[in-house]
């Protein structure tokens, strides 16, 4: 019986503790934020080498120079990312060119709003007209720091195009550099569980990043068909943007489809096709969850709901909308390697999604 009691003890005593795990929270996230300028790219461009990775080994299998292969996936994944950009700004600009219609209709349902108001909560045009002027000239001090603030993020974004495929070019070149430095972190009896772990989660890294892809593809295709079936305007646009911000559980679909509603019931001025647009979005959604996601995506991050949606807006804290994308898959990338380190065990469970991790921890 004692001696079970310290087989357990010592089993306790190797794993992390939840107060272990909040201490690395806060420091990690201090680093975090004052060295956002840094990591943003860095992080960017390691998530880019990990896809590149196994097209760049297989060319490099093939007998291709190292510089060679990485040079033609990173073309490929530009190309790729060029022509998805094209597409929008296609589409954006078609949506544009008949924003003068949809401003006119705009101001039709505004003026009935207004009309309404008026009538039903006894606010006046007057009222309604010298309470929009406060506002307006309350925030008209915001406009130049606003367009200075726009102007230094659109500097910082065109350094960052410069920079992220450089780093990831680096980080693929020099790969078995890193490999090196870690054996001489950790002892020889670790390294070779340590390798295999990086290896899975690379490889489990890419095959997410591909089966995200195809779900995408095809959660914008379905939204696209149903709302050209509906007539509404714009809808391979609308529906690839709401296919894109489902990576946001719940909150980003809703988000995704106040713009198509908005558009419905202006064009059609008639509350049942905005109600198509929800019915829509809610049933493709439904397949996304239960057939689509399930079928293209063979291995999940498995990071339950709350943990996600609690990293999302930290990520926007820390790092703002780079970090509300970036942080997700860092996270799922902590829980694979979690899964497979003993001291781990309760991190894993704090991420897990299923009782599937408890009884793992149970072992």
């Amino acid at each position: 019986m004692s001696e079970d009691f310290l087989v357990n003890e010592k089993k306790q005593s190797g794993r992390i503790t939840i107060l272990t795990i909040l201490q690395y929270t806060v420091l990690i996230s201090v680093v975090l934020y004052f060295g956002k300028t840094l990591f943003i790219p860095l992080s960017i461009s390691m998530l880019i080498s990990f896809v590149l990775f196994p097209i760049c080994k297989w060319l490099e299998i093939k007998g291709m120079n190292r510089s060679v292969a990485i040079a033609i996936a990173l073309s490929l994944l530009t190309v790729l990312l060029s022509l998805i950009v094209v597409i929008f700004l296609w589409q954006i600009s078609s949506f544009a060119s008949e924003w003068q219609d949809i401003k006119l209709k705009l101001i039709e349902a505004s003026d009935q709003l207004s009309l309404y108001v008026a009538e039903n909560l006894n606010f006046s045009s007057e009222e309604q007209n010298n309470w929009m002027k406060n506002i307006a000239t309350s925030s008209g001090g915001d406009v130049l720091p606003f367009l200075s603030s726009t102007a230094y993020s659109l500097s910082v974004t065109f350094v960052l195009v410069i920079l992220i495929p450089v780093f990831s070019a680096l980080i693929l070149f020099y790969r078995n550099l890193f490999l090196h430095v870690l054996k001489g972190i950790f002892p020889s009896e670790k390294m070779e569980n340590i390798r295999d772990i990086l290896i899975e989660t690379v490889h489990s890294y890419y095959n997410f990043i591909k089966g995200m892809m195809l779900v995408y593809l095809i959660v914008g295709t379905l939204n696209s068909i149903g709302l050209l079936i509906l007539g509404i305007p714009h809808a391979i646009l609308f529906g690839f943007i709401a296919s894109i911000l489902t990576f946001i559980p719940y909150v980003g679909i809703m988000v995704a489809s106040l713009l198509p509603i908005s558009v419905a019931w202006i064009t059609y001025d008639s509350i049942w096709y905005p109600i198509g647009v929800i019915a829509i979005f809610a049933f493709v959604q439904y397949l996304e969850a239960n057939i689509i996601f399930p079928f293209a995506v063979s291995s999940r991050l498995n990071i339950n709901t709350l943990v996600t949606l609690i990293v999302i807006f930290i990520g926007g804290i820390l790092w703002g909308a780079a970090g509300m994308i970036l942080f997700i898959p860092f996270v799922g990338i902590i829980k694979m390697i979690a899964d497979r380190t003993e001291s781990l065990k309760t991190l894993a469970l704090l991420l897990g999604t299923s009782e599937q991790t408890i009884v793992k921890s149970k072992k």
